[in-house]
């Protein structure tokens, strides 16, 4: 199946289960609302109940059930992916996931794969309110057998883009569930290119065990050593590389950007070689801190450094539900200035 190259996160996306569909008549699509003309709240799934009309199928509103019934077909061979509207519904699905699909393989000794893709957009900054705007997947970070992806649009140069290849890979090559994290900002974001990129030296890096969620180290090119390295994934992740810029050319602190894919099971190595050379770390999130993915961030990397861990900073949402008017949303979310600030405290200190 030949598409013109995506130059958006969502078009990489949209790819990406066009080519799953097409590439293997056991992938299902399952959601609220995804049908054409409207093609899910937030376009994913446009045009793709046109070309795949038996396999991509619209469902009532009923998480749970739609969770479960990915559940019973995975058992049966084929390869659901489940799209939940918004991710603050993913509550509704836990016991689902937690309880049941994640333990099928271990619980029935390996017998059995559960090979269901969970697709949900997180994240604020669109008015949304309390109950459609947070950041929740630290929930499900830690469950045993699953796996929590982010996508990055760091690398977009081949024929898919890298969030689109990432989920293209949940869908066929991972024969565990998944749990996909998308930004509800991150999708009109361009893909960066090697060409978008030049001023940067870009490195990436897999897991160990070989699963394709790349972590990518980025600096600025003939920087000297980083006096700080900052990690943060999805949406954040573009915060953090304005960041980057800003403190470089504005305060003349030169910083490296780690940014993973993978967020369960944790992929941290690179961030640890990063860490080795400048022994400063902030993390960067948009849920709130207490409990959260930078929490266990920095303990490992605290395991990992020791006193070679000199400073520790994080950055997250405040511990309050999050309001629907744009100046109080902003308030209580991470913005590139308290990247920078906070950074430049670190430093200078």
């Amino acid at each position: 199946m030949t598409n013109s190259l995506p130059r958006t996160v969502l078009q990489s996306l949209n790819q990406a289960l066009r080519q799953a569909l097409a590439d293997d008549p056991q992938v299902f699509l399952l959601g609220e609302d995804i049908l054409d003309p409207y093609g899910g709240s937030f376009k994913v799934t446009r045009g793709l109940s046109t070309a795949f009309p038996e396999r991509v199928l619209t469902t009532p509103i009923s998480e749970a059930g739609i969770t479960g019934m990915a559940g019973g077909m995975a058992l049966r061979g084929m390869r659901p992916v489940v799209e939940i509207m918004f991710g603050d519904f993913s509550t509704l699905i836990a016991d689902q996931i937690i309880n049941h699909i994640a333990k099928f393989h271990g619980m029935y000794n390996n017998q059995v794969s559960a090979p269901v893709v969970i697709r949900t957009p997180m994240g604020a900054r669109r008015g949304y309110g309390p109950t459609h705007s947070q950041t929740l997947e630290k929930i499900f970070l830690g469950t045993p057998g699953l796996t929590v992806l982010a996508p990055s649009h760091l690398q977009g140069g081949d024929e898919m883009g890298a969030p689109g290849q990432l989920l293209y890979d949940a869908i066929l090559r991972q024969d565990g569930p998944t749990f996909f994290v998308e930004n509800k900002l991150q999708y009109l974001l361009k893909l960066l290119t090697p060409e978008n990129l030049q001023d940067y030296d870009v490195v990436e890096s897999l897991p160990e065990d070989g699963f394709p969620a790349p972590c990518t180290t980025l600096s600025l090119r003939g920087a000297p050593p980083p006096q700080i390295t900052l990690t943060a994934y999805g949406y954040m992740a573009h915060l953090a590389l304005q960041a980057l810029h800003s403190l470089a050319y504005d305060y003349e602190i030169f910083a490296e950007l780690v940014v993973p894919t993978r967020l369960s099971p944790v992929h941290l190595d690179p961030l640890f070689n990063s860490l080795q050379r400048s022994g400063r770390l902030l993390t960067v999130e948009e849920g709130t801190m207490s409990w959260g993915w930078s929490a266990e961030v920095v303990a490992r990397a605290a395991q990992a450094l020791g006193p070679k861990l000199q400073k520790i900073g994080r950055i997250a949402a405040r511990e309050t539900v999050i309001p629907v008017a744009a100046e109080l949303e902003e308030a209580c979310l991470p913005q590139v200035s308290d990247i920078i600030s906070q950074a430049r405290e670190m430093v200078q200190a």
